[in-house]
């Protein structure tokens, strides 16, 4: 009694303490406790790899195995997608202090009345607490206090858009999307601002419950919350009528996501190669042309299955900036069957791909594009042992000028010019200097076939190197991001020999004798291009250009197993076509205009030697182009049979004119009487020294060679020789050996000396 009348008379007193200290509770208690570290510190995203455009390619996991975009500021999340998150988790967001007490007395009368838990009453202040804490464990009740304390004080700290921002970059969306960004790219491949309303509601619905809703496994659960979501929304007037309607009819779609894997090789190699891990990276890749290129590569891919080509890669490189604008590294890059292996980086055989280098550096070494080279057998004694080029076809063409011999990629041109040049040597540095980091070997590694592709390449170097022609003569490093260094520009080769070479590469005149007049080389406009196949029909390369861009196409099996009779003309090519023909329908593709002081006139493709209009020559002469004053010398009458007008050839060629190889037919001659020259032996030279070929039974053989060829008896008392076709050939044997070359009564000796190779 005493107690009641005590209520009665103090009741003012007892009400005025017990708001005092809710009033406490409700502001001093929450400063009693810290809010969780690290609620300022965004989380760290992974890796995110943009196109040129800024669309993305990939996004990568960050060191909690989370993908995490870019924060997002408040004002860049769209309204609908924020109501639909209050409609989902806290509708009276804005209008409690942290802790929503109605909420709160609505979950204990409902959970009481269940006996178990079937309603939370966390708010979204609460939630952003609980993430950020990240506590391990159950959550005790004295834990959800001091979040409720946190999530206060929380609230009297940051302003109401704060915490909505934080909370929706923070806030996981399952399948490791961290944050409304990347959920919306990860779910819909969309920016948050092309969101529906539908697809808004669809994201929300996830955080209550990443596990369980997870829209790849369970998507009915999602949908059925989606819709309940749809309904808060249109009854909190955040949806109007009409837009109601629209949203609840939508069907979703979703993306199955993994990061992305949008131009996946050229992702890889960035990775690979650049140390440097900036958050957000911004490649030259452009998006579109990335796609289209892909495409083209699957449907080239699937008319050659029959011919056993699985595989192929192409780059395409912008020649001005050398940025890459698009790079396939193989078919699919899912596929079982070497998918990840990244054909545009791994080195191989580039076949006949390497010869325009030699006859640049021919013509920066004085030659022209009339100039002459023998086209006829050729054997070489090298360290190793005997090096005998021969052509694709297994002929031989006679007098060629260098434009046909590149334009019809004769072997046996190429390796007599680059012997000409001193070797391998030079055309080592010359590719060492246009980027080609695969050729670490010394010159005597590769020889003379170096010119024809003996040494594996990249095809990234490689194109990147046919830039530096497309250039003329300037090399600047590939690269894949756009913010980075241009590097230097570096001349390897002069203007006017590249000039020329990108001139000789887009005739298509001068490459009908192998493929012929329409071969899928001829474009509907201009462009410089060769192809290359390596030994064995192994690998295709087709590599060309224009004064803007340069492509370049390898195909074959990553396995090494031989195409079935693919060339490069009938098996990178069509590819490096379609892709061209793409860049030229959608971009602007030009050529070059004449350098100064260049200059056509006509010359005898018999001799090289350039014609007035009254020589008789002038009907089988061709036009060719010159620049500077690097002229041929003029023809003169002793070039020419006085009677029936034909060239006369030099005395190595008599052999070649009398075969059936001699595709010139009575247009050429040679006459050895009219011109005396004295008998010298060739091959070997005196006092050479050869090693024995250990590949080869009996050691191997050399051929003899001397100037003139016609009545040329050889003799040596240590070595046999063999008569071959027309050739002499001496079968070698260690020792020192005379060896005697003797025509009319003339006779010339030299020594031989042969050895075995060294032990390794």
């Amino acid at each position: 009694m005493r107690c009641l009348r005590y209520l009665r008379h103090n009741w003012l007193r007892i009400l005025a303490l017990s708001a005092l200290v809710m009033l406490g509770g409700w502001y001093i208690l929450p400063w009693m406790v810290s809010l969780p570290t690290g609620l300022d510190a965004a989380p760290s995203p992974g890796r995110i790899y943009l196109a040129a455009d800024g669309s993305q390619l990939r996004h990568l996991l960050n060191e909690r195995e989370e993908r995490v975009a870019l924060p997002v500021k408040f004002a860049d999340i769209p309204q609908i997608l924020i109501h639909a998150t209050l409609a989902a988790e806290d509708k009276r967001f804005f209008s409690h202090g942290g802790v929503d007490l109605l909420a709160v007395a609505r979950a204990v009368r409902l959970n009481a009345q269940h006996d178990r838990v079937v309603s939370g009453a966390s708010t979204v202040t609460q939630q952003l607490v609980k993430v950020v804490a990240a506590r391990p464990g159950r959550r005790t009740f004295s834990v959800k206090v001091e979040e409720a304390l946190q999530a206060r004080q929380l609230e009297m700290t940051w302003s109401k858009t704060q915490i909505l921002e934080h909370y929706l970059n923070r806030i996981s969306y399952g399948n490791q999307f961290t944050g409304c960004a990347a959920a919306a790219h990860g779910y819909f491949r969309k920016p948050l601002k092309q969101l529906t309303a539908a697809e808004a509601a669809y994201l929300a619905a996830i955080p209550q419950s990443p596990g369980r809703l997870n829209p790849f496994r369970n998507p009915a659960a999602v949908t059925k919350r989606q819709q309940m979501i749809l309904e808060r929304m249109f009854a909190n007037d955040w949806l109007e009528a009409e837009a109601y309607e629209i949203a609840q009819a939508q069907h979703i779609v979703l993306q199955r996501y993994h990061g992305g894997f949008s131009a996946p090789h050229a992702v890889d190699l960035d990775l690979a190669t650049n140390a440097s891990a900036a958050e957000e990276i911004r490649t030259t890749i452009d998006a579109a042309l990335q796609s289209r290129v892909e495409t083209i590569i699957a449907s080239r891919l699937a008319a050659l299955k029959s011919k056993r080509v699985h595989h192929a890669a192409v780059v395409v490189l912008d020649n001005e900036t050398r940025a890459v604008l698009a790079l396939v590294g193989s078919r699919d890059y899912h596929a079982e069957d070497g998918g990840q292996i990244n054909g545009a980086w791994v080195a191989r055989s580039p076949g006949s791909a390497l010869k325009p280098f030699t006859y640049a550096l021919a013509l920066q070494n004085g030659g022209t594009a009339a100039s002459i080279v023998a086209d006829l057998p050729i054997e070489y004694q090298t360290a190793t042992g005997i090096y005998k080029p021969e052509n694709y076809d297994k002929r031989h063409y006679g007098p060629m000028t260098y434009r046909y011999a590149l334009g019809n990629s004769l072997n046996i041109p190429a390796v007599r010019v680059l012997d000409s040049l001193g070797g391998a040597k030079w055309l080592l540095d010359l590719l060492q200097n246009c980027g080609l980091t695969t050729l670490s070997e010394k010159p005597e590694h590769y020889g003379l076939g170096l010119t024809i592709g003996n040494a594996p390449v990249r095809l990234l170097e490689l194109t990147n190197a046919y830039a530096t022609l497309a250039s003329l003569g300037i090399h600047r490093p590939w690269r894949l991001r756009v913010d980075a260094s241009k590097g230097e520009d570096l001349r390897v080769i002069d203007e006017a020999s590249a000039w020329l070479i990108a001139d000789m590469l887009s005739d298509n005149q001068a490459r009908v004798m192998t493929f012929g007049t329409r071969s899928v080389l001829r474009l509907p406009f201009r462009v410089a291009v060769k192809t290359g196949t390596s030994t064995s029909y192994r690998d295709n390369w087709t590599l060309g250009f224009t004064p803007e861009f340069t492509v370049g196409v390898w195909a074959g099996n990553f396995e090494g197993q031989p195409m079935n009779d693919v060339s490069g003309v009938t098996g990178a090519a069509p590819i490096f076509r379609d892709v061209f023909q793409h860049l030229k329908d959608t971009r602007e593709v030009t050529w070059y205009a004449d350098l100064p002081k260049t200059t056509r006139i006509r010359i005898d493709p018999r001799t090289g030697r350039r014609l007035v209009p009254s020589s008789p020559a002038v009907r089988l002469s061709r036009s060719e182009v010159f620049v500077g004053d690097s002229l041929p010398p003029a023809a003169v009458s002793t070039d020419y049979e006085a009677k029936t007008g034909r060239a006369i050839l030099p005395a190595e060629y008599s052999r070649w004119v009398e075969s059936s190889d001699n595709w010139l037919g009575d247009l050429v001659t040679t006459d050895t009487r009219s011109r005396y020259q004295p008998l010298k032996i060739l091959s070997p030279t005196d006092g050479m020294t050869v090693v024995l070929d250990p590949d080869v039974p009996g050691g191997g053989r050399l051929l003899l060679r001397t100037t003139p060829v016609d009545g040329v008896k050889w003799m040596c008392d240590t070595l046999r020789l063999e008569d071959e076709a027309g050739n002499t050939f001496a079968q070698l044997k260690r020792g020192s050996h005379r060896i005697a070359a003797v025509r009319d009564g003339e006779s010339v000796r030299v020594t031989l000396h042969v050895k075995e190779p060294e032990p390794r």
